[in-house]
């Protein structure tokens, strides 16, 4: 199916680029057992690996993925910040065997998590499903967000927030699988997180208004998310500045890493104008 080709392209060149950076970096994020910790967290244990001292600074995953999506970005913001990065619930190390999953239950994770840290606030960078929760926790928890730079993030689940072919081929997978039963836990986890985009999010531009603090919005130019539904979302942030990254698919922060980096670093520390 065309969704599961488009999926299998993006895993293969986003594990191939992360292995490599792994390999030079000799760290092995997502897996470092020398920073990895589990917090408690509204009945749940979320796996958290910490880089660097500073300001802090949470990085949050996309859809399927883990802490390993970034990669590219832990060696540079950990000279900068004190980097939280998190599997995010039902992804990765942070198990979740219940049967729902919604974007407002991640970022309440994600505020719970810095309240057990005991830090105030925090920059926040989020890519794909982790853009979404960006701006889900700049909305319900506005005191915890100090800026954000969401890449990739769509508002709805359809073929307007989702460019056409991937969006028909997320049906077709839908359709084929909806009626199945699935035995194992991988299986029924597998289809709560797919089910995820599937149906969500489901956020109004009206509630884009909530988000108060600077946030920089980013997309590729051949992203996955169409180039006027991230424009759209940058309109209706009271202080947002766009980024539309040149000759750059879904993976902004991996394909051009450095150029990202640098971006979203003199965003975060220089002051906010609003354009």
């Amino acid at each position: 199916m065309q969704i599961q080709k488009l999926r299998l392209a993006f895993m293969l060149l986003a594990g191939l680029i992360i292995c490599s950076c792994n390999r030079t970096s000799k760290v092995n994020y997502g897996d470092n057992a020398a920073v990895g910790k589990y917090y408690n967290v509204r009945g749940i244990k979320l796996y958290t690996e910490t880089y660097g001292t500073g300001k802090p600074l949470l990085l949050i995953h996309g859809n399927g993925g883990n802490i390993s999506a970034f990669s590219h970005n832990i060696p540079y913001f950990s000279k900068k910040y004190k980097v939280i990065a998190v599997d995010s619930r039902a992804h990765g190390k942070s198990r979740d065997d219940r049967d729902s999953l919604s974007f407002e239950m991640m970022v309440d994770d994600f505020a719970a998590l810095l309240d057990t840290m005991h830090i105030d606030s925090a920059y926040v960078i989020g890519w794909s499903d982790g853009g979404i929760n960006a701006l889900e926790l700049a909305m319900r928890h506005p005191e915890k967000v100090i800026k954000l730079a969401s890449t990739g993030a769509n508002l709805w689940p359809d073929s307007t927030g989702l460019i056409p072919s991937y969006w028909k081929g997320e049906q077709k997978e839908y359709n084929a699988k909806k009626n199945t039963v699935f035995k194992t836990a991988k299986e029924k986890n597998d289809w709560k997180i797919f089910l995820l985009d599937w149906f969500q999010p489901n956020i109004k531009l009206s509630e884009l208004k909530a988000i108060k603090c600077p946030s920089l919005i980013i997309g590729g130019d051949h992203d996955l998310i169409p180039t006027p539904h991230t424009i759209l979302i940058s309109q209706n942030i009271p202080s947002a500045n766009l980024w539309i990254v040149p000759n750059s698919g879904h993976e902004t922060l991996i394909q051009h890493s450095d150029e990202f980096n640098k971006k979203v670093n003199d965003f975060f520390e220089q002051p906010f104008r609003k354009k």
